[in-house]
């Protein structure tokens, strides 16, 4: 089998299409490299689905702990402190465990039918640990930010009568942004480094299509050579790093694109005709 159909039976091999079975053996660099780019799939899924939800919920969590009543500020407030002070893969294995415990036949809620055995499963169960996970750390980011935000801002909105939530959608959150903005692009960089863990936790791979890891376990066991599969691991994170650093950069730049420091000054050609 040459590289190129290697490529066409493996390359979505994570995600069901394509062929079946796995090499057993004579490994290629091809088969390593394809399988596990197949498996990036799937932490490029839990990384870009948790931070997506992630970033509302923790705007929302930054402006709980910010809120003058204690029964918004204090739920917050713990929330955020359980989540950072507990070891990712510890959440993985407690959450795992409460899933396992919900009836099998699902919960019923006013007389319908809630399932709970997709919770069980990693695509959704470790997504909903490294949601709740993500989330608790953007909002301390977003809640110092937010805190950051200078009064100067706050009072010239005051005084043009911006009040409410429209000093809070033109005024406060698009300076929180701005200001958390590179402290963000770090979780976002640590997040889906994180999705790795997926693979030692509980939850199960559906199907024996898992993520970049299962594969580099794999062949690290039938090679009995871990110095080829792993760093194949690494060079497709160093490059998934590489295009969310550009990205966030690019968000980075719109957000400050109003200040004078990223604004290109003109050349001006003012010949001095008389002295």
């Amino acid at each position: 089998m040459t590289c190129w159909e290697t490529i066409g039976a493996y390359a979505f091999r994570s995600i069901g299409l394509g062929e079946r079975m796995l090499p057993k053996s004579d490994f290629t660099i091809c088969q390593q490299f394809t399988l596990i780019g197949s498996g990036l799939i799937w932490n490029i899924y839990y990384g870009a689905l948790a931070l997506f939800v992630g970033f509302f919920f923790a705007n929302a969590l930054a402006l709980a702990k910010s809120a003058r009543s204690p029964w918004l500020r204090k739920p917050a407030d713990w929330f955020i402190f359980t989540f950072r002070g507990s070891p990712l893969f510890i959440q993985f294995f407690l959450a795992y465990q409460t899933f396992v415990l919900l009836p099998k036949g699902g919960i019923d809620v006013l007389g319908i039918t809630v399932h709970t055995d997709w919770l069980t499963k990693a695509w959704a169960g470790a997504l909903v640990v490294l949601f709740l996970n993500t989330a608790a750390y953007s909002a301390e980011i977003f809640y110092g930010a937010l805190r950051s935000v200078p009064k100067g801002d706050i009072e010239a909105a005051d005084a043009y009568g911006i009040t409410g939530f429209k000093r809070f959608r033109r005024i406060l959150w698009p300076t929180m942004l701005r200001l958390g903005w590179p402290a963000y692009t770090n979780e976002a960089i640590f997040l889906f480094h994180a999705t790795t863990l997926v693979f030692f936790s509980s939850f199960p791979a559906f199907r024996q299509q898992g993520d970049a890891l299962y594969y580099a376990s794999y062949f690290a066991d039938k090679t009995y050579n871990p110095f080829i599969p792993y760093p194949i691991v690494g060079f497709y994170f160093i490059c998934l790093t590489l295009a969310l650093t550009f990205a966030f950069n690019a968000v980075n730049k719109h957000l400050n694109r109003h200040l004078p420091s990223n604004q290109r000054a003109r050349i001006r050609l003012r010949p001095q005709l008389i002295r």
